[in-house]
């Protein structure tokens, strides 16, 4: 615990990502396997479900000091997390340990993940004994050491590094390619000695049955790129509006594969029929869309198929899916990803062409000779389903992550109203002592009625006198939301626009995120719910979207 707290303390103390892979590297070369697998477990955002409610650790932290109730919430309003504001008032607490648990700084990290804190599981209906673990590891772990608990107990633990820096320092300490590593970590994370080995293993294989390819990701365009660009080394597709995903068939058995890394397999069980009608060794990149007469649906009838642990007959006759594979990693079982992708796409159609299903086809890509002709394509987008264009070089190997120039993503312009600032709320992290969660709504009449939230859009200046103007222009609050004196017009940008029974205001957006503040507007002038009901009407998509 205490070396994998120093590294914490290390990464989350500076912004240089030299110093960030640096401190990654010496934590690998000191820890053993056994300890490090969780700490990548931990790094890579894998931490497991919450054991222990912040109401609980609350609760606790308030039996044993003297801080009277209200100070703690005033002090919890002010850091924005229970877990950091328990850790940072310990710091003047006396504790008197319980005997209850001997772990302490010098357990292993192993031992605290497999072991210790899987002891809060199994004493879940006995408060006491709960209360007594929490107090003694309290008692025995410095102030950064609790922090880190407290946040693995509660299932929020975060750090401030990427996943692509723990692969970048990974590939820096054992000298392997970060595509290899990046390949390796895909899909599930296998807590044991035995899958960091294989890891790090210059030897090992790179493919288990299971194991998904790194996805590669797509740029939003430089239009100035085509200037001078010969549009004949391109090709266009539609950029439709459902779920990334890799479907593996490989020995004798099939995978559904999200671009989160998660294994979606049961809650489409339509393509590992299909995918069994594909040769062994076929790893196919595409996408998921819910499939009505030969064309894609609006996202929203995918949404009806997702996070089910069960899929019925009924709910797949309801919300039909397909897959629109646009690319092909693997076939025969070989790795094809450095061909380019004329040469990929060219072997997918034969092989799909040769083992025809309902369920998965190809996506036909666009005719154009300009980008002139681009953009008219990707002005229709919207009449087609469409989220836009993807425009991909022909000569493209299939790369992992995000890497620019080879393919681009043409999105339409997303849909506005100019709406009114009607509640705020703290942020999290390094923006928890901000107001940077808004609440935003429309006119009915003379009412106005929440519609959207929205995190994102302002720069620091704007965050930073927004939340002066916030503390001064409170009317209310409840707990930590704050309800405002209405002035403010922002304009809010969204992808897609559809009816919801969930919400006051009887719809629901996509995406949404400030695009500017509307110092220009006047308050009367915003936009109303009629005018957002319009814009549902005319937003044309390939079938009615049902309620959300």
């Amino acid at each position: 615990m205490k070396q994998f707290t120093q590294l914490f303390r290390a990464v989350d103390s500076t912004t240089s990502t030299n110093e960030k892979v640096k401190a990654l590297q010496q934590y690998f070369q000191i820890e053993t396997p056994e300890n490090a697998v969780w700490a990548l477990y931990l790094l890579l955002g894998k931490t497991r479900k919450r054991l222990i409610t912040s109401r609980i650790l609350r609760e606790i932290f308030l039996q044993i000091s003297d801080i009277p109730e209200w100070l703690f919430e005033e002090s919890r309003s002010h850091v924005g997390d229970t877990a950091e504001t328990v850790a940072l008032l310990l710091r003047d607490t006396s504790i008197e340990p319980t005997g209850a648990s001997s772990a302490n700084s010098h357990t292993p990290l192993k031992v605290w993940m497999e072991e210790i804190i899987p002891q809060v599981k199994v004493l879940k209906d006995d408060e006491d004994a709960i209360k007594n673990l929490v107090i003694d590891w309290w008692a025995t772990l410095e102030d950064d050491e609790i922090f880190v608990l407290n946040k693995v107990l509660t299932g929020a633990f975060r750090v401030g590094v990427s996943s692509k820096l723990v692969i970048k320092a990974l590939s820096k300490e054992y000298e392997l390619t970060e595509a290899v590593i990046s390949h390796r970590l895909m899909g599930s994370i296998e807590t044991s000695a035995d899958f960091y080995k294989a890891l790090i293993n210059p030897d090992a294989a790179d493919t288990q049955p299971s194991q998904p390819y790194p996805f590669f990701l797509a740029s939003p365009i430089e239009v100035s790129k085509f200037d001078a660009e010969n549009m004949a080394n391109w090709q266009a597709e539609w950029k439709w509006d459902g779920i990334r995903a890799q479907l593996i068939h490989r020995a004798d058995q099939v995978f559904t594969w999200s671009r989160g890394e998660d294994l979606i397999t049961h809650q489409f069980p339509e393509f590992e029929i299909a995918m069994r009608s594909l040769p062994e060794g076929t790893v196919l990149d595409g996408e998921i869309v819910c499939w009505e007469n030969n064309r894609p649906l609006d996202f929203n009838f995918l949404q009806k198929r997702l996070g089910r642990k069960k899929v019925t007959k009924k709910v797949m006759a309801d919300y039909p899916v397909h897959f629109l594979a646009y690319d092909l990693l693997e076939t025969a079982g070989e790795d094809i990803r450095t061909q380019p992708l004329q040469a990929r796409r060219a072997t997918l159609i034969e092989l799909i062409d040769a083992h025809p299903n309902e369920y998965i086809s190809y996506d036909q890509p666009l005719p154009f000779k300009t980008f002139d002709d681009l953009e008219e394509l990707r002005s229709r987008s919207r009449e087609n389903g469409s989220e836009g264009l993807m425009l991909k070089a022909l000569d493209s190997p299939y790369l992992v992550g995000r890497k620019r120039g080879y393919w681009w993503k043409h999105k339409v312009d997303p849909m506005t109203l100019d709406a009114v600032l009607l509640y705020a709320q703290a942020g999290t992290g390094k923006r928890a002592n901000l107001f940077t969660d808004y609440t935003f709504a429309l006119w009915k009449g003379d009412t106005l009625v929440p519609f959207t939230k929205a995190y994102f859009g302002l720069d620091n200046a704007e965050i930073e006198k927004l939340d002066r103007w916030i503390r001064r222009h409170t009317q209310e609050k409840f707990g930590p939301v704050r309800s405002l004196e209405p002035h403010h017009v922002f304009e809010i940008g969204f992808e897609g626009i559809a009816e919801s029974k969930r919400h006051k205001s009887g719809i629901a957006v996509r995406f949404p995120r400030i695009l500017r503040w509307r110092t220009d507007k006047p308050l009367a002038e915003a936009d109303t719910l009629e005018n957002a009901i319009a814009l549902l009407k005319s937003y044309t998509t390939a079938g009615k979207a049902p309620p959300s």
